[in-house]
């Protein structure tokens, strides 16, 4: 939905959801399409990590867990 705005989009994730959806639910639905927002824009603003960047991290902090 390009363009689309919040309202709206928050009332199609809500229409999107079964007939037997409870509040938490639709809170649940609208926190996760959220953090995709956010994880979109951020990655579309150069503030993602790689996954081999992942990777060296995740193996330089097991390491330093260890040694220490």
């Amino acid at each position: 939905m390009p363009h689309a705005t919040t309202k709206a989009k928050i009332i199609r994730a809500v229409e999107e959801l079964p007939e037997d959806a409870t509040i938490e639910d639709a809170i649940e639905r609208l926190v996760f399409l959220h953090k995709v927002e956010v994880g979109l824009k951020q990655a579309r603003e150069g503030k993602s990590v790689s996954v081999d960047e992942v990777e060296a991290r995740l193996r330089r902090r097991r390491q330093s867990k260890e040694t220490g």
